[in-house]
């Protein structure tokens, strides 16, 4: 849902109609970063109309802050209906997708009334569905980081506020739209958030008071027969797409192909491939043969912090290049599209195992069957495959294994040893196996939708071939405190079974090192109910950090976690998601965004930046 600018204005009397002369005029820092003559395309990057930080004391700290609505420093309305002009009439603002259910929307410039029965049901029947939530303006798929203050309800008297939504939306459809919200941010002090598909477990998506630019409309999709690029030796196949283009859409696209066509995706349907996926390594059901998604990149067309419209490939800003594959989301750049390596579909094999507290196992047969599955963990993928598991208490599931370019005789043959420990450990257990014509086939038929509107906090850590091989014992016992960390507290984990360094042993990306000798990424989730009080957040977010993930972290030598599915507060996160490729990752980032134009927890350089009062105002430390 959203509200015009006209109407806000009009409904809430709040937008002051002199126009800020002094907003482009009070500039104090004039420093003009010169960059290498090798960089062909981009001689200097002009930082003269960055607008200074808001000065502030908090907790005795001093800070410099991002502007905010009631501060003087926020734009005056004609300079907001200017942008509005500047960007086609694009400019949205911003009401959270459940407000149609509530009589009212209290927002940060006044009350409107909002309640609508048709909408109030639409957004109850689609809470969890992940299409819906991803075509909403700003929507995150996952609402803990928005605060849950308008969420649906069947009592329209409940309270409605924007919560840690942005503030202003620009539907962007041009590339000209994405600058200008740039722009506008870096020349007024806006805190800005970049919004494709909302697909974000740790609130990058969302930020309280900013300027979000929504990319979703950017479907672009361009097959390349035989690729030709700046400083590149490759000359396979390849595929060109825009920023919005989505995990299943370009996959039916591939599979349309007279020559079914493939691409490492993630392996959820919904995940918009050129962006903050790529930024953070990405990766899919084709990882173990291809590599992580970012390094099957080829080129990218950006935005920079300083509005500059930019190619990286491996000849033009070969720094900036290497730095948007796996570097951090939200950390260099603006990503307008993506070239990256296609190869052919293969014919596929999948399975599934559910092992359950229904057929009759006891904990200990239940504990010994997952110790068992985990001990072949290396196995599984040193003979190429991907495994998708959950695991909640009594409750161990994989859906699937995927044996791409593998019969189903040849699948049975590599799960064979693990079924006989199954079947000597008298652990009953159900289990499928299918044979498809390609890969597309069996991800249609085999993977599972996610859902959306939930509220949890979400870890991870990373297993590598290493800590299999003569950490088992210790991994389970850690599985074991994750999934039980305490009597209060539900817990559950997500794994993924696949090998980078399998198909691609020497990197070509900002990824982390140990992602070349992996086995097993297990995503940590603990969920809580909307609305949980700061004490009871601070509580759970302690759980999730320092016993569950923290057991994980002890049972591992690797030091290695995912930048796109863990804790974001957990110790030491640089190291965690970059190893030894930090340090330069830093280095690049105060190059190109010296300034802090764009923003996510926990990425390279912002190490004095923090989001203080409440999970509200994003503040430089002084």
């Amino acid at each position: 849902m959203f509200i015009s600018l006209l109407k806000v204005a009009t409904a809430a009397s709040f937008l002051q109609t002199s126009l800020a002369a002094s907003i482009l005029a009070e500039r104090n820092d004039t420093q003009v970063l010169r960059v290498a003559q090798k960089d062909q395309s981009l001689r200097y990057l002009d930082w003269s109309d960055v607008a200074s930080l808001q000065p502030a004391r908090i907790d005795g700290k001093k800070y410099g802050c991002k502007c905010y609505p009631g501060d003087s420093c926020w734009p005056k309305a004609q300079t907001w209906n200017q942008l509005n002009r500047t960007v086609d009439g694009k400019l949205l603002v911003h009401v959270p997708p459940g407000a149609p259910c509530h009589s009212t929307f209290a927002g940060p410039f006044g009350t409107v009334r909002t309640y609508d029965a048709a909408a109030c049901q639409t957004a109850t029947d689609n809470w969890g569905n992940e299409t819906w939530t991803v075509e909403q303006p700003a929507a995150a798929l996952w609402t803990y980081f928005t605060n849950d203050t308008c969420v649906p309800t069947a009592d329209r008297s409940q309270p409605c506020t924007l919560g840690y939504y942005g503030v202003y939306v620009i539907m962007a459809t041009k590339r000209s739209h994405v600058k200008a919200g740039i722009d506008f941010a870096r020349r007024n002090n806006i805190r800005l958030i970049v919004r494709n598909t909302g697909h974000d477990f740790i609130g990058r998506s969302t930020g309280f008071g900013s300027l979000v630019i929504n990319t979703h409309s950017f479907k672009s999709v361009e097959w390349i027969d035989s690729y030709r690029g700046p400083g590149s030796s490759y000359r396979g196949s390849a595929v060109k797409i825009g920023a919005g283009v989505q995990g299943r859409e370009l996959l039916s696209l591939g599979h349309a192909r007279k020559t079914p066509t493939m691409l490492v995706t993630g392996e959820c349907p919904t995940v918009g491939i050129a962006g903050g996926f790529i930024q953070g390594g990405g990766h899919g059901p084709w990882s173990t043969l291809k590599g992580m998604s970012a390094d099957n990149v080829l080129a990218f067309e950006v935005i920079t912090a300083s509005g500059q419209y930019v190619n990286a490939n491996d000849k033009e800003n070969p720094d900036l290049f290497w730095a948007l594959k796996g570097g951090g989301p939200a950390s260099f750049a603006v990503i307008l599209s993506v070239t990256m390596k296609t190869f052919p579909d293969l014919p596929s094999a999948g399975a599934t195992l559910y092992i359950n507290g229904t057929h009759g196992v006891t904990p200990d047969q239940w504990w010994n069957a997952t110790s068992s599955f985990h001990k072949y963990s290396n196995h599984f993928v040193d003979q190429g495959l991907y495994v998708y598991y959950e695991l909640m208490p009594m409750t161990f599931r994989v859906r699937p294994f995927v044996a791409i370019g593998k019969t189903t005789t040849e699948l049975r043959a590599i799960l064979a040893p693990f079924l006989a420990e199954l079947d000597a450990l008298n652990v009953a257990y159900e289990f499928d196996i299918k044979g498809f014509s390609t890969f597309y086939d069996l991800y249609i038929d085999l993977f599972e939708d996610e859902t959306s509107g939930q509220t949890a906090l979400t870890g991870g850590w990373l297993f590598t071939h290493s800590d299999v091989a003569e950490r088992n014992d210790d991994i389970i016992n850690a599985f074991k405190t994750a999934l039980s960390p305490r009597p209060d507290v539900f817990a559950l984990m997500i794994g993924h079974l696949f090998n980078p360094g399998h198909g691609m042993p020497v990197s070509n990306s900002a990824t982390h090192p140990a992602w070349r000798n992996a086995t097993d990424y297990i995503i940590t989730v603990v969920p809580l109910f909307p609305g949980a009080p700061p004490a009871v957040k601070a509580d759970f977010q302690n759980v999730l950090t320092h016993t569950i993930d923290d057991a994980l972290r002890s049972a591992s030598t690797s030091g290695a976690a995912y930048v796109n599915e863990a804790d974001p507060y957990q110790p030491n996160w640089q190291g965690h998601f970059w190893g030894s490729e930090y340090p330069k990752l830093k280095q690049y980032r105060s190059k190109w965004d010296p300034k802090g134009i764009f923003y996510a927890i926990s990425t390279p350089g912002t190490e004095a930046w923090e989001v203080v009062e409440g999970g509200t105002r994003l503040c430089k430390k002084l």
